[in-house]
């Protein structure tokens, strides 16, 4: 584990990010790390990530020249993305994730793809509409009526809800067949299922709810 924290850690990633979006993250999650060549993201900002993590071959030089040596942190491996590789190597309440949605399609759909394979993580993934999570096996979602609530399968998955308008309750998801997007909350949202692989996504004014819902707070 190269990050160990009991701090909320803010992950940034290389991808589209404003100024406004990681400030926010960081007042919600200040520990900042970033994803490889993102460091030099966070410079631009004027922050120094606590650590940056990946197989650094994104990395510049002018950014290596202003981080701590002792801050960057090789993992050579190349199984994985460096999103991945930061799930993998950060231990915290909770992750926010930013600058991993609204740019490149496939990075987007790696990070998905790595919410799924590890689950243990309390990941929340921001972006400029929506935010995305794994579903652990049971959520409170205390989000408004009318408020969107989509599910998407990583794979075969069954569940139950209350509170939404189309209930889930005896539907068989799976990525390459029934999906559970556009659903609508009549108010609070419980929902149940029965393994992992659920990703949630709602939209983003919805951040701190799903905090909430995570059991993980905001510091």
């Amino acid at each position: 584990m190269i990050v160990d924290t009991m701090e909320n850690v803010t992950l940034l990633g290389a991808g589209e990010v404003t100024a406004a979006t990681l400030a926010e993250a960081l007042t919600l999650a200040p520990n900042l790390v970033a994803a490889d060549g993102a460091a030099a993201k966070a410079l631009s900002f004027g922050h120094l990530p606590t650590a940056v993590i990946g197989d650094l071959d994104s990395i510049d030089g002018a950014s290596r020249e202003k981080i701590p040596a002792d801050r960057l942190h090789l993992v050579a491996e190349q199984e994985s993305t460096d999103f991945e590789k930061c799930l993998a190597a950060v231990s915290a309440p909770l992750i926010l994730g930013v600058g991993f949605m609204g740019a490149r399609l496939d990075h987007e759909l790696a990070a998905y793809n790595a919410l799924v394979r590890h689950p243990d993580r309390r990941c929340i993934l921001i972006g400029p509409v929506d935010i995305c999570f794994h579903a652990p096996p049971e959520l409170l979602l205390e989000v408004e009526p009318g408020a969107r609530v989509s599910l998407f399968p990583m794979a075969k998955v069954t569940g139950r809800s209350e509170g939404l308008h189309w209930p889930i309750e005896g539907l068989r998801f799976a990525p390459d067949g029934r999906i559970g997007t556009s659903n609508a909350a009549h108010g609070p949202v419980r929902l149940e299922f029965d393994g992992p692989g659920m990703l949630v996504i709602l939209p983003r004014q919805a951040l701190r709810a799903a905090i909430t819902a995570l059991g993980a707070v905001a510091t």
